[in-house]
This record gives C-alpha cells, structure tokens and sequence, in this order.
C-alpha cells in the first residue's frame, strides 16, 4: 500500500493547472488599482513564465525557479504587507474560481507566506 500523498503541485492538477491559474490570476492582479501600477513595465510574457516556474516549484513540482532570488527582484519597489495580502487575496479568489479545495489553497498560500518577508523587503 502505497502511503506517500501526491505533492501539492499533483493534487492541483499539474502543469495543465499552474499554466491557467497564471494568466487567470495576473488578469485580477492587473485590474486591481492598488497593484497593477506594481506591473506597468513589467514585460508580461516574461511574468508569466517566470511565476510558472515559481508556482510549479512552491507546489512540489519538477521545475525550479530560474529567476533572480525574490528579495532582490522586489526590493525597493515599495510594497508593504497590504500589497502582499491583497495580492494573495486574489490568489485564493482565483484558486477556488478554478476548483481548487479550501485545503489546497490554504496549503497554496502558506507556502506564498512563507515568502513574505523576501517580497516586501523585510528579509534585508
């Protein structure tokens, strides 16, 4: 009897999952007025590749990231705890739209959390 519970990265339903959440979420992202101005120069296609990696990576799965480390990619561009739990908000918001289980996404977001204090520069 096999024990081992799949990795979050399976249970979400794999890269079939990870590459529609992305596009899905950044749309909320954007549209909000308190964090789209965050993204005004950000090349998308390149967001969204590198968030691809990131979430597959944070959720168990077989990519790692391939960015520049978190803290130096937000440093310096002012955002406070606010911006943070609102952008997890849209997150979770998006996550359950697309059928995810509460669990899941709980599980989802305390591993965001976990990065807080890179993203918000509170780590230097």
């Amino acid at each position: 009897m096999n024990t081992n519970k799949p990795s979050l990265y399976e249970r979400l339903g794999g890269e079939d999952m990870i590459s529609a959440l992305i596009p899905a979420f950044y749309v909320r992202v954007l549209a909000d007025p308190e964090l789209g101005p965050f993204f005004i120069h950000t090349e998308l296609e390149k967001l969204h590749a590198m968030q691809r990696e990131f979430f597959v990576m944070a959720t168990g799965g077989p990519i790692q990231y391939s960015g520049r480390p978190l803290a130096h990619t937000h440093h310096g561009r002012g955002i406070t705890r606010q911006h943070f739990a609102r952008f997890t908000g849209h997150l979770v918001e998006t996550l359950l739209d697309m059928g995810v289980t509460q669990e899941e996404t709980d599980e989802v977001i305390e591993r965001i959390n976990a990065m807080t204090n890179e993203i918000i520069g509170a780590s230097y």
